[in-house]
């Protein structure tokens, strides 16, 4: 089982801004009743604009359980993030998470 059911800082410690040609909207699949725009042709996940950041998609408690609640539509952001990169890694420290085994070290 993934560690990130377990984790979901990421969601919780970064901006997720992306291309506006990812929203369902415009032939794409992330949901824009979820997004907010920023100027041009990029959006972000709501929630993330601001702090505390808290994408509007996370669903549960941060290190206890969580979900995406558009899990396969997330956008490319959120897809290429991988569980143990040294992103994933700085988003676990900063919610008192330990390293993952393996992880790349912040």
């Amino acid at each position: 089982m993934s560690a990130c059911v377990n984790c979901g800082a990421c969601c919780a410690s970064y901006r997720v801004e992306f291309a506006m040609y990812e929203l369902d909207s415009c032939g794409g699949t992330v949901p824009t009743s979820l997004t907010e725009p920023v100027g041009g042709i990029r959006c972000r996940m709501q929630g993330t604009g601001e702090v505390p950041i808290r994408c509007v998609a996370l669903t549960g408690q941060v290190g206890k359980s969580v979900g995406c609640s558009i899990y396969l539509q997330r956008p490319l952001p959120c897809r290429e993030l991988q569980e143990g990169s040294y992103s994933c890694e700085k988003a676990r420290a900063r919610h008192g998470l330990p390293p993952l085994p393996g992880a790349t070290p912040p």
